[in-house]
C-alpha cells in the first residue's frame, strides 16, 4: 500500500503565500509524475500542476507566475509553494502520484487525504 499525506494548508490573506508539502510511503518502487489538484465548493477537481520525475512542470493558466511545483525524491515529496494567493485559490488541495510499488507491477495513482485553503479578501 501507498499513502500521501499532505500538510501545510490553511488561513491567509490575499496576497499572501502558503507552502504545501506532500509525502509518499509505504510500498514504493519508484515515482513517476506528482501533481496537484484542487476542488473548490461546488466545482470539479482541477489540475493546478504537476511535475515529471525529471522535473519538467507544467500548470493551469490560472496559478503560472505565483505557484511553485517542486519535489524531493530523496524524500519522495512533493511541494507546492503559493504565492500572490487571491480568494479563488480557496479550495481543498490533493496531491497526487503515480507509484510502481515493484519491479513487476505497473504504475498506479494514488491521492491524498487533501487539506484546505482558505484565501481572505
Amino acid at each position: 500500500q501507498v499513502q500521501l499525506v499532505e500538510s501545510g494548508g490553511g488561513l491567509v490573506q490575499a496576497g499572501g503565500s502558503l507552502r504545501l508539502s506532500c509525502v509518499a510511503s509505504g510500498s514504493i518502487f519508484s515515482i513517476n509524475d506528482m501533481g496537484w489538484f484542487r476542488q473548490a465548493p461546488g466545482k470539479q477537481r482541477e489540475l493546478v500542476t504537476v511535475i515529471t520525475s525529471g522535473g519538467s512542470t507544467n500548470y493551469a493558466d490560472s496559478v503560472k507566475g505565483r505557484f511553485t511545483i517542486s519535489r524531493d525524491n530523496t524524500k519522495k515529496t512533493v511541494y507546492l509553494q503559493m504565492n500572490s494567493l487571491k480568494p479563488e485559490d480557496t479550495a481543498v488541495y490533493y496531491c497526487n502520484a503515480d507509484v510502481r510499488s515493484s519491479y513487476y507491477t505497473s504504475y498506479r495513482r494514488y491521492w491524498g487525504q487533501g487539506t484546505q485553503v482558505t484565501v481572505s479578501s
